[in-house]
């Protein structure tokens, strides 16, 4: 349902514990969340070289000369693949009154209230897996239907988790509790990238790939892999059957874990993270700062699957060498849920046959589809993310995420907020010619505003 009503109600005074957070005041977060950075400062690195505006929570944290922690430019400030400028986000200046809420940063409350949330369903997951099993031991002549029954709503819930999980990456990076890291997607695949390298690679994502169907143009994109796959023999009208060869393996390799939260996506993160030390020596922090929280990531994750594995041995009555046939089905929903939301983000919105397909104004043609994909997603304000994902890489700093902003606006306030920043235009001119990405926007924004 629409609304305009924020989800927190009135924020708690100065010093105050609010119900987004009873154990720990708003303002002792954000000064951990300081402190978090300056530990941190590959992540305070990488993410004030984002477009749009530095993180406001990371301001101090020196550039990084390490190659993983910089934009890829010549002396000119050029794409060393296009040519390019690196171009500067068109943020509205002065900020109109209807618009100052999407540029707004957000507040502790709102950043701790969405780690609740995301601590909620990691909670709602183990307690699903703890009933099915309860169910089988209970019918065990009715697999099928206590299996669906369990697993569509897994997978569905899995999805909320990616999105809920994008979410605090771009506006509460860090957890209130450090415990809390653990829950981010364990359920994912059996070993998986630690939240803070999780982070990382997706800011990595963002500072390389400016443009949503430019990837890579400023530094290497841990997605270009992907985008390959869908892009590479050029424009899909004229190519479509090319494509037939490659663009079905998509979901595949996002079902076997190559997206973010993946097994096969963190083996090649690793390959190339953190850069060699002067000389071709160890990074001076992998031993001591990388490899133990791969360690104690990976230790929870294999902990949580084991425990899944017990679930279906002696609770259903197998030996203890079948609890792989339980935990394989627990995994299959999960990937099922996972990959779908990876699609979405990742292959759908950087796709330029979704991006011309949004050109012509679906939302009045298609309203339908809209609906259906709203709900599958988890609603409207998911849905956003969807449709102006364009507006999310331009800002993803001083905007973060369209979903994120629904949670606490609405959908539609948001929605109508990015179609006018979108007909404002995402990108300052700076001489460079029109990418087909900004045609594309262009086109869109005057269809929607004569849809009005």
């Amino acid at each position: 349902m629409a609304t305009n009503a924020p989800l927190l109600g009135n924020q708690s005074k100065k010093g105050g514990h609010s119900k987004a957070s009873i154990f720990y005041g708003a303002d002792e977060y954000l000064e951990e969340l300081k402190k978090k950075y300056a530990h941190d400062h590959e992540i305070a690195a990488m993410k004030n070289l984002l477009p749009g505006e530095a993180d406001p929570n990371a301001a101090g944290v020196a550039q990084s000369q390490d190659k993983m922690l910089k934009v890829e430019k010549d002396n000119e400030n050029r794409s060393l693949k296009t040519k390019r400028l690196f171009p500067t986000a068109n943020k509205p200046d002065p900020m109109p009154q209807n618009l100052a809420f999407l540029f707004t940063k957000i507040t502790p409350e709102q950043m701790m209230y969405m780690w609740n949330v995301l601590t909620a369903i990691f909670i709602g997951q183990v307690l699903m897996v703890i009933a099915y099993c309860g169910a089988l031991a209970t019918l065990p002549d009715y697999w099928w239907t206590c299996t669906l029954l369990f697993g569509i709503p897994f997978s569905y819930i899995a999805i909320q988790q990616i999105y809920i999980d994008h979410d605090v990456m771009h506006g509460a990076t860090f957890p209130v509790y450090d415990w809390q890291k653990y829950l981010t997607h364990p359920f994912a695949d059996f070993f998986s990238l630690p939240w803070e390298e999780f982070v990382l690679e997706h800011n990595r994502h963002h500072a390389s790939t400016v443009d949503l169907l430019i990837q890579g143009e400023f530094g290497w994109d841990p997605e270009e892999f992907h985008y390959a796959l869908q892009q590479w023999a050029g424009p899909f009208s004229t190519n479509w059957y090319k494509y037939i060869l490659t663009v079905p393996w998509i979901p595949v390799i996002h079902f076997f874990g190559l997206n973010d939260t993946g097994s096969l996506f963190a083996l090649e993160w690793w390959m190339h993270f953190p850069d060699e030390g002067a000389g071709g020596k160890c990074n001076k922090d992998f031993w001591n700062k990388w490899v133990p929280r791969r360690l104690y990531h990976n230790a929870f994750v294999v902990t949580l699957w084991a425990l899944v594995w017990l679930l279906g041995t002696y609770p259903l009555g197998r030996p203890l060498s079948e609890g792989w046939r339980f935990m394989f089905t627990v995994s299959f929903f999960a990937r099922i849920g996972f990959s779908a939301a990876w699609m979405f983000i990742t292959n759908f919105t950087h796709s330029l046959p979704w991006n011309e397909f949004l050109a012509q104004d679906p939302g009045r043609t298609w309203p339908i589809l809209h609906n259906v994909m709203a709900l599958v997603l988890g609603g409207k304000h998911r849905w956003n993310e969807m449709l102006f994902h364009d507006v999310h890489h331009a800002f993803p700093n001083a905007v973060g995420t369209l979903s994120q902003r629904g949670r606490f606006h609405g959908w539609e306030k948001v929605h109508d907020a990015a179609a006018e920043v979108l007909h404002r235009g995402l990108w300052k001119p700076n001489g460079d010619e029109e990418t087909q990405m900004q045609k594309t926007q262009k086109k869109r924004s005057l269809m929607m505003k004569q849809g009005k």
